[in-house]
């Protein structure tokens, strides 16, 4: 058995008799189990029920797509797809003890391939939006594809999205973990350098699920990750989602033009529909005659999180739905958070079960630098440079009222 399958319990781990079960996956369907057990009274079949595999279908090219479930101890569990990496399910009690899939999605793989909204998928290399499709670095001027009108979004044609990426497993007594790599080379979509990423999710005993980002270049480049799960606490297939309550911990955002691009200002909220400083619902002024409502059809804007000191994982939003008592609360370190209300959510795409997914029948938050940063000298950076690390942390907690 490799060292790489398996870590080995330190002496007062053996003292204290910790019980311990590791389990990693690397390229392959089925799950091995590796096995180390310290303790004199053995563990439990909840260990194993934490994680398991399955085929989630095959593409048009003939590719297979393997479906990772996470669970824990409260019978939440999370679906991640080794295509995209993915959030294809996300079962949470409500305040009754029943179960819903609160994340929209589909029962087979090729349309999270064809688009569909990056519904559920870890976008990048540049999350949001790039004005132009362009941008200039250390006085080098790079053209991306430009797949948003006249703009690049969400790492263009070929993004991380569409990827098949690597997995490996870790499984431990409180949480569990899909650990997923891939890599971007040197010229990919227009982006200078070979970009290696890593992202890990993992679901604990405390209904958490976090995703921890990390990415590295051999040259100078530009890089914002994200994940772009569409979320109704009422279930996936409920509808509207104009009742749910929002609360976002930003005194700030950044105003957009009519091809929602930021302008390059950043605007307090008060006074605007875009105040949800104290939690209102989502529906209450999305039909407001402001400007910045029309230029994003309703709300697709980023705002600018209230750290008490910037890079530390603090609260970025929290949203209650009235009619399952859901409570979702988003932690990150990044600046941003995007919050956007399906506004071209159309009734086309359909998903699991059959559910049809109509305008605004779910929202996005989504935990990122700010759009077009790479053209906004003003806005944090988001060049990584050789020898340096991005890192960044987002936490989905669920709760109910």
């Amino acid at each position: 058995m490799s060292d790489n399958l398996y870590r080995k319990a330190s002496d007062s781990a053996l003292k204290n008799k910790v019980n311990m079960m590791m389990v990693q996956v690397k390229g392959i369907s089925e799950i091995l189990l590796c096995i180390v057990l310290f303790s004199s009274k053995g563990f439990s079949e909840e260990n194993f029920s934490r994680l398991s595999s399955h085929s989630f279908g095959k593409l048009l090219d003939g590719r297979e797509v393997n479906a990772f479930v996470l669970k824990n101890a409260n019978g939440m569990s999370a679906k991640i797809l080794n295509l995209g990496g993915v959030i294809a399910s996300l079962k949470v009690p409500d305040s009754s003890g029943n179960f819903a899939d609160v994340i929209t999605g589909f029962d087979y793989p090729q349309p999270y391939l064809d688009g569909a909204g990056y519904m559920g998928a870890i976008v990048g290399r540049f999350a949001n939006r790039i004005s132009g499709g362009s941008f200039t670095l250390d006085g080098v001027n790079y053209s991306l594809a430009k797949n948003n009108d006249n703009n690049a979004i969400h790492g263009g044609l070929l993004g991380f999205d569409k990827k098949i990426w690597e997995v490996e497993y870790s499984v431990g007594l409180q949480d569990s973990k899909v650990i997923l790599s891939t890599f971007s080379p040197d010229g990919e979509e227009g982006y200078p350098g070979r970009v290696e990423v890593n992202v890990t999710y993992t679901l604990n005993d405390q209904n958490q699920l976090t995703i921890d980002y990390s990415a590295t270049s051999d040259r100078t480049t530009i890089i914002n990750l994200t994940n772009h799960a569409y979320f109704n606490l009422d279930g996936h297939d409920a509808g509207s989602i104009l009742e749910h309550e929002l609360m976002l911990n930003a005194n700030r955002f950044t105003p957009i033009d009519e091809s929602s691009i930021p302008t390059g200002t950043i605007s307090e909220v008060v006074d605007t529909p875009l105040d949800f400083r104290r939690r209102k619902p989502i529906g209450l002024d999305i039909k407001s005659d402001d400007q910045q409502i029309n230029f994003g059809s309703g709300y697709d804007h980023n705002f600018v999180i209230d750290h008490q000191e910037l890079g530390d994982v603090s609260l970025a939003a929290e949203v209650y739905s009235p009619n399952s008592g859901r409570v979702m609360k988003v932690y990150t370190d990044q600046p941003g958070v995007q919050f956007y209300t399906g506004n071209f959510l159309n009734g086309t795409l359909v998903g699991k079960d059959g559910a049809v997914y109509g305008r605004r029948s779910a929202f996005c938050l989504e935990t990122q630098h700010f759009p077009d940063s790479p053209n906004k000298a003003m806005f944090p950076s988001t060049t990584l440079r050789p020898g340096d690390r991005f890192s960044s942390r987002t936490v989905f907690e669920f709760l109910t009222e």
